[in-house]
């Protein structure tokens, strides 16, 4: 394998983060054979920034303290991964420095609004130095050292890869930010972080490794840059700009309590959000071991440490552990069996997933937000598959891949929007819309959404229900013996155009919600019908365009009933119908993935039921399986490869239907 080619093959990574006290425990060859052992196929390892674990001779790198006096710990260290075929990839950190670099460079430091700098662990107990914030738009971080440190390390040391960690810019008032931020946006720097541009951030952050990777190349041109990008920041290509390999951590932080335990599809989207932007290669997941920084000599528990780590291959990334130490310094013991266990059953899936190709007939678009969340949460909850389009990938060919479109509130529909999303409908798309949209917006969309131009948003309602209206409501599926279902939030007014059908309408509060348990006497509905609609389904030129104007995201992120998810469920099913490619037992916490793999398919599904942090797997049983027959309309065998072994299957009315008899973590269905 050459080195220009190494990392566009299946990675398995493993980043051991070591402790400058710990420097005396690692025996380099010992080390190498045991992430040899944990299936590890390369190593990620601190070389330089906020410590030099070589003698850096570049003025104001500061060399770890703990190193030997005698021999090169880190040229072992490289030489010992190399012999057991493990690749290097050398881990920089210049977001903050020693305290006495600031006393020589103040220059390099961040800057609140007074003048001060952001100090780093000033009431840590210990003997130790401060460490101080650095700017992104200063020396440091850029040609007095960063680029040196580079250069010289890149030169010296057999390396494979680079990584740099915290890359991102740290808000800062000092005269280097103020001057480029009036360079760039033509106006002095806010005082307050809210005010600045939302481009400021990832601008910066991009001249920054755009700089770093042009050094890197200059010395070791096939040498690959890791860079980071982030779920929740929409702005993938200034990410992906100076990268050649997309990574994202979604950590899974339990130390904050069961009130902020993060969502249980977060390693999902993540990943997600990464292969639509990835070229040459899937994005890596990076998982700690830990269930927080504050709690990092620890491990997650084991239930909850699998499941989060299998969501990384199910959705097509590749793993990248980090743990605290070496296998000699790890205390927590239990994280070196989930790691290597993990890593086994990826190295067993590598073939099959070399070339995997997501098959999804619905896209959301993307916007980083609760409302793209809430539809998130309930595509993967309700077992769909789908695919992410963010802002700048969601072209008109892009669009034309998908049977069915989901447009989530509040996300913008400018003139080239709207003017993609009907030709998508002339042409046979489907197009769901939700929520509120800008006067204008609404406007210019109101004949696509079936609904007269002139509307208006209404207050946000408490204690009313969204009626389902007319025999066979295909949106009532599952849910017949109700007419009505919660409902909370802000509504858009509107009128129906003649032929659009209005498959629910709303049915008003029925009190202030302080009144409403008091007297149960008084609690009669006052207006048991209107005609404002809640789901309007109307046809434009071969297509179809459901409108839900109130926001069903909203409730699913915040209420997670069964209802909304059913009724999400309901929604897709009306729109993509016979085309819709996968169907499973409605399992809330079941995650499933579905791939063509050269001429067969391969379907993911994750197990993660049960009151989170799982303390303990909750198996599920005969899991039913339904896929369009149009997909693999020969199939020879169904086998799963991880935990089930062969499986008996059926065509019956044009879908091939099998039963997994039991799922505890994750397993990867084969058929062909």
């Amino acid at each position: 394998m050459t080195q220009a080619s190494w990392w566009k093959q299946p990675l398995r990574i493993i980043q051991p983060n070591m402790q400058v006290k710990d420097t005396a425990a690692i025996d380099p060859e010992r080390l190498a054979r045991q992430l040899k052992e944990m299936r590890a196929n390369t190593v990620v390892f601190n070389v330089g920034g906020i410590y030099a674990w070589y003698k850096s001779e570049v003025p104001y790198h500061h060399v770890n303290e703990f190193l030997p006096e005698n021999g090169d710990l880190l040229g072992e260290m490289i030489e010992a991964f190399h012999k057991e075929g493990l690749r290097f990839v050398a881990r920089y950190d210049f977001s903050k420095a020693d305290d006495y670099v600031y006393q020589n460079r103040p220059q390099w430091f961040v800057r609140d609004v007074e003048g001060e700098p952001e100090i780093i662990g000033a009431k840590r107990p210990g003997n130790w130095s401060l460490l101080m914030s650095t700017c992104i738009n200063t020396g440091y971080r850029n040609e007095e050292l960063a680029v040196p440190v580079l250069e010289e390390s890149l030169r010296k040391y057999d390396i494979d890869g680079v990584f740099f960690n915290n890359p991102g810019t740290i808000p800062c008032q000092c005269g280097s930010c103020r001057d480029k931020y009036k360079e760039l946006f033509g106006v002095p720097m806010p005082e307050h972080r809210s005010e600045y541009d939302r481009s400021w951030g990832s601008l910066c952050m991009r001249h920054n490794i755009e700089l770093l990777n042009a050094t890197i190349k200059s010395v070791r041109e096939d040498t690959p840059v890791l860079g980071y990008y982030n779920l929740f920041n929409e702005r993938l290509a200034d990410r992906k700009a100076g990268t050649d390999l997309l990574c994202t951590e979604p950590q899974n932080v339990l130390s904050q309590g069961v009130r902020a335990i993060p969502e249980f599809w977060k390693p999902a989207l993540s990943v997600k959000l990464g292969r639509s932007r990835a070229a040459a290669a899937a994005p890596l997941g990076i998982l700690h071991s830990c269930p927080g920084m504050d709690w990092r000599h620890t491990g997650l528990p084991p239930a909850e440490y699998a499941f989060w780590l299998a969501q990384i291959p199910a959705y097509g990334g590749q793993i990248w552990h980090s743990l605290t130490g070496v296998p000699d310094t790890i205390r927590d013991k239990r994280i070196i069996r989930i790691v290597t266990e993990h890593n086994r059953k990826e190295e067993m899936l590598a073939e099959e997933m070399s070339g995997a190709e997501s098959l999804a007939g619905v896209a959301l678009l993307w916007r980083a937000g609760k409302s793209t969340e809430g539809w998130a949460d309930g595509l993967v909850n309700r077992q769909i598959p789908f695919d992410i389009l963010p802002e700048e990938a969601a072209d008109s060919d892009a669009l034309g891949r998908y049977r069915t479109v989901i447009v989530p509130e509040h996300y913008p529909a400018g003139a080239e929007e709207i003017a993609r999303w009907k030709a998508y409908v002339k042409q046979g798309g489907n197009l769901i819309v939700e929520g509120s949209l800008a006067t204008d917006e609404r406007k210019a969309l109101a004949e696509l959404l079936g609904i007269e131009s002139r509307s208006t948003v209404g207050e946000s309602l408490v204690a009313s229900y969204l009626r389902f209206e007319g025999a066979g409501n295909p949106l009532q599926s599952g849910m017949e013996d109700t007419e009505i279902i919660p409902h909370r939030g802000r509504v858009v007014y509107c009128k129906p155009l003649d032929g659009t059908r209005v498959l629910a309408t709303l049915v008003p509060s029925f009190s202030p919600l302080e009144s409403t348990g008091a007297p149960p006497e008084r609690a009669s509905l006052p207006v048991e019908h209107t005609d404002i609609p809640l789901a309007l389904l109307s046809e434009a030129g071969q297509g179809r365009v459901l409108y839900a104007p109130f926001s069903l995201s909203a409730l699913i992120d915040e209420f997670k009933l069964g209802e909304h998810y059913q009724l999400l469920n309901n929604i897709v099913e009306t729109m993509t119908g016979e085309a819709r490619l996968l169907r499973t037992s409605p399992i809330i916490g079941l995650q499933a993935t579905l791939y063509r793999n050269g001429e067969g398919l391969l379907l993911h599904l994750v197990n993660g039921t049960g009151r989170r942090p799982l303390a303990n797997a909750v198996p599920l049983h005969g899991i039913e399986v339904r896929l369009n027959a149009a997909l693999l309309p020969n199939a020879a065998s169904v086998s799963g490869l991880l935990e089930n072994g062969e499986l008996p299957f059926e065509y019956k009315d044009g879908e091939l239907t099998f039963t997994v008899t039991r799922l505890d973590v994750w397993d990867a269905i084969k058929l062909r």
